[in-house]
């Protein structure tokens, strides 16, 4: 089937169009309902357009490698140069013959979402464009990847407690927004967390976003389970997985918040091995997660070499006491110690705490956590601080150095550079 003519049939384009992202005015045509009523909640919110400040034309992006494929492989991450500005972006191409109607709704609701948000935390579509059976989606380059990258990558042991403070910040910064927008972001992990070249965190991760407004109103609960949701079923709270009458709300965020919190300090996300039917049952039973230091672990198990075991999983199995203590999350220096002899904060436990409780009730809001003591360890601007908190790690900005970016040579250091990045997982 050609594309003009699937095009005519679906109106799948057409009703892309209609979310006005593409630089034009569409003339009687209307949102999708749940769209439409979200928007009738944000008119009382100024409205910033980003959207525009990169050309909508293909003919003006060098791309210069794939770092990344996703979407079941419709969807090719490029690293790209933007000719006017030489500025490096990252371009979603997005083949649209082959989608069938719900990968195109769902692609729609990421992009309704995009041009209504414009929130510092979260990551800026620069350019949404159909190019020829394609669409192109264009944001910025974070040259430092994503959290979980970082773990994978430099920090398989988890990171250390102030570096995780700034992450976790900016997070509640975005979901403070997402949830004031009424919005449930129904993805909060490390890899959604993505950190620029110059130390600004920003989240992604909108493709499961939902919106609490129906009619005008914004509703108490939410009784929709997240499409394409396998990935993210560790990060998930226990009144999202049942899938009942009960529904859930904002709060389901602030329990993945707390495990994602659970995966930065852990170097791994709890549950991470559990078969998905037992991984429900620990969750409904009231199995909380935890951050594994002296005072999670026993000493016996510290005194041991790391092995696959209940703490490996991010499940406390009981309190301990090491004698030998690490404040702040730093691990033990020496060769051969348990990576996890350390320990964190008083502050980061009741933190953690307070996100993984089991009744939705008793979690705080992202405004009430924004104020916790934990982040008054903080005292520089991110953008100053986590270049430093980060090192050996250091930005992928050597796009510019002696050796050709077009050359064969420059290309294979460039990709060189990119090969640990997870980049279909960001999820822009």
């Amino acid at each position: 089937m050609s594309f003009l003519r699937w095009v005519s049939e679906k109106l799948s384009v057409e009703s892309l169009r209609d979310l006005d992202l593409f630089g034009e005015q569409a003339q009687g045509l209307s949102h999708r309902k749940a769209h439409e009523e979200s928007q009738e909640s944000l008119t009382s919110l100024p409205r910033r357009d980003t959207m525009g400040s990169f050309l909508p034309d293909s003919s003006s992006y060098e791309l210069l490698t794939i770092i990344g494929r996703g979407l079941d492989d419709l969807m090719t991450v490029n690293l790209a140069r933007y000719r006017p500005t030489g500025e490096h972006v990252a371009i979603r191409r997005i083949d649209l013959e082959p989608c069938t109607n719900d990968m195109v709704t769902y692609l729609q609701g990421e992009l309704h979402v995009s041009k209504l948000f414009h929130h510092s935390s979260i990551v800026p579509y620069k350019s949404i464009f159909i190019a020829e059976n394609e669409l192109w989606v264009i944001t910025p380059f974070m040259a430092y990847g994503s959290a979980r990258d970082l773990i994978c990558s430099h920090f398989a042991d988890g990171m250390n407690e102030l570096t995780i403070a700034y992450l976790l910040l900016g997070i509640l910064r975005a979901l403070e927004y997402i949830h004031h927008m009424g919005y449930v972001h129904r993805s909060v992990k490390a890899s959604h967390v993505l950190i620029s070249a110059d130390g600004q965190v920003y989240m992604s991760g909108l493709r499961s976003i939902f919106s609490l407004i129906r009619h005008g109103q914004r509703a108490k609960v939410v009784h929709d389970f997240p499409q394409y949701s396998v990935k993210v079923l560790p990060w998930l709270s226990p009144e999202v997985l049942p899938q009942n009458l009960e529904g859930y709300d904002s709060r389901s965020d602030i329990y993945s918040l707390g495990i994602t919190a659970c995966e930065l300090a852990n170097g791994h996300v709890p549950f991470k091995d559990m078969p998905a039917t037992q991984m429900l049952l620990e969750k409904l039973n009231g199995t909380v997660p935890c951050l594994l230091d002296t005072t999670t672990i026993p000493p016996e198990e510290l005194s041991m070499k790391p092995s696959r075991s209940g703490a490996d999983s991010g499940i406390c199995e009981g309190p301990g006491a090491g004698s030998a203590r690490h404040s702040n999350g730093e691990p033990s220096s020496s060769s051969g110690g348990h990576p996890y002899n350390r320990t964190f904060s008083p502050h980061f436990h009741a933190f953690v705490e307070l996100c993984l409780q089991r009744d939705p009730e008793k979690r705080p809001s992202a405004t009430t956590l924004v104020g916790h003591p934990f982040f008054k360890q903080i005292k520089r601007r991110p953008s100053e601080a986590l270049p430093e908190l980060l090192r050996p790690v250091s930005p992928i900005t050597t796009f510019d150095g002696s050796q050709q970016q077009d050359s064969p040579s420059g290309l294979a250091s460039l990709e060189s550079g990119l090969s640990h990045l997870e980049v279909d997982d960001w999820d822009f």
